[in-house]
């Protein structure tokens, strides 16, 4: 195929996945917030065996758009409330088209200049957002999971650095000890990421939480230079935060690492309204956070922070001889993989687009439809099991059985869609206030939802 024709058939292409996106904007608020029963059947249509023949590309799209259009999970639009799942900003969705476009390898400076840059002005920008200690760094990763894995990464080469031991070289058999200490409520995949890191879970010291998930300060085991202690900032069914001023000082002062798990709570740094919650958050090691949860950012892109660059660089390092070292950024230096796509592009994007205002104003309004939401189930019946810290709210009805009840028939009617939990031995339904789009007519018709669900 002649140059020529190539670029008119992809032009023809994206002309074609453009207006099948442009039917999706334009009617995602008419279809189902998770498909109905009818329309996952279609899924079956994707189990053919594999051709022989190539098929004329626009008919793959076609078909990819006509089935996908009916069986995605609608957590773009307004009244997804599950899992954190963060909407898109139209700014996010336009410059990830351009990225994908350019399709640059975000891995060293020599691949993509661009994309060096844009990951170093984010970094600059974030840490001066959250007020993070200037020297540190930031990688960008495919979330806060990785993330986590970054810092711990980090923890485990810098503590046992100081007690003498190469663990790039000499691995963990026979190392010394590190101890991991967590609340009871941290989030599953930092247990995931602890036992990849080869600490297994025996490693790990269990401190109990209050009601609202924090760590008890009092309940913390003598802490020494061996401790890796990870806080939350925003717990995954409160939304609490940790007690940071009083633990980070136990910790700094016995020469312990802390890592903060922030996936969508560290975002809270950025208005004053939350002041109380994080105050002495910097005074940790390193925090994990997500772009596209609270910030609104294209799947995926996540972050670590750390202000040991030594640290996380070493934990994290590749070398070959075939690497070109670059003058200003390596972004592979700062994550595990190295070949990426250049998340910094939407994420800078996003960032610029907001300023620190735009972020301050949709953190508040996260924040608002929380506070929304609670005082409507109140009043509905719902027995609220948390205080409103950012925008998370957990309730249940008069019985584990109702509160089930109640959740399939919101679920089944895809107008809204919410998940569930254990908390504190009672079955409950989390919903999470976290895309830009959720305005009060959005909260009042979930309101509704939850009225005649609780009636029915």
């Amino acid at each position: 195929m002649k140059q020529k024709d190539q670029l008119d058939l992809t032009k023809s292409l994206l002309e074609q996945a453009k207006n099948s996106a442009f039917s999706y904007l334009e009617n995602t608020n008419d279809l189902p917030v998770f498909p109905v029963t009818d329309a996952l059947a279609l899924l079956d249509d994707l189990s053919k065996p594999f051709h022989t023949e190539s098929i004329d590309p626009s008919v793959t799209l076609s078909e990819l758009s006509q089935i996908g259009d009916k069986t995605i999970v609608n957590h773009g639009g307004s009244r997804y409330f599950g899992f954190v799942n963060g909407g898109v900003l139209p700014i996010g969705i336009a410059a990830r088209w351009i990225a994908d476009t350019w399709d640059q390898n975000a891995a060293l400076e020599v691949m993509s200049p661009l994309a060096a840059k844009l990951e170093e002005v984010c970094e600059s920008w974030l840490v001066d957002l959250f007020n993070l200690p200037g020297k540190t760094k930031m990688g960008l990763v495919s979330g806060t999971s990785v993330a986590t894995l970054c810092g711990i990464a980090a923890a485990r080469h810098y503590l046992l650095s100081k007690l003498g031991w190469d663990i790039n070289a000499d691995g963990l058999m026979n190392s010394p000890r590190l101890r991991i200490i967590m609340g009871d409520q941290t989030h599953g995949t930092v247990t995931k990421m602890v036992k990849l890191l080869g600490f297994g879970s025996n490693s790990i010291e269990v401190v109990p939480s209050d009601k609202q998930g924090r760590m008890l300060v009092n309940q913390i085991p003598t802490l020494d230079d061996q401790c890796i202690v990870i806080l939350q900032a925003g717990n995954v069914c409160t939304g609490s935060y940790d007690d940071y001023r009083a633990i980070c000082e136990l910790a700094n002062n016995a020469q312990a690492w802390v890592h903060i798990d922030g996936a969508f709570g560290l975002w809270a740094l950025a208005s004053e309204k939350f002041t109380n919650l994080t105050k002495g958050i910097q005074l940790a090691d390193s925090w994990s956070a997500d772009g596209h949860k609270t910030l609104n950012t294209p799947y995926d892109c996540g972050a670590i922070f750390c202000k040991h660059p030594t640290s996380l660089v070493e934990a994290l390092h590749q070398q070959g001889s075939y690497i070109s070292a670059g003058d200003n950024r390596d972004s592979m230096s700062f994550t595990p993989d190295m070949s990426r796509r250049a998340r910094g592009i939407d994420l800078w994007a996003c960032l610029h687009h907001l300023g620190k205002k735009g972020i301050q104003q949709l953190v508040d309004r996260l924040h608002f439809g929380a506070i929304f939401m609670k005082e409507g189930l109140s009043s509905i019946g719902f027995h609220i099991e948390n205080d409103v810290h950012f925008n998370q709210v957990i309730v249940r009805a008069e019985s584990d059985a109702k509160t089930k009840h109640i959740l399939h028939e919101l679920q089944k009617n895809g107008v809204v869609w919410c998940g569930s939990a254990m908390w504190k031995g009672h079955f409950v339904i989390r919903i999470s206030i976290c895309s830009w789009q959720t305005n009060d007519n959005d909260l009042t018709i979930a309101l509704k939802e939850f009225e005649r669900a609780f009636n029915s």
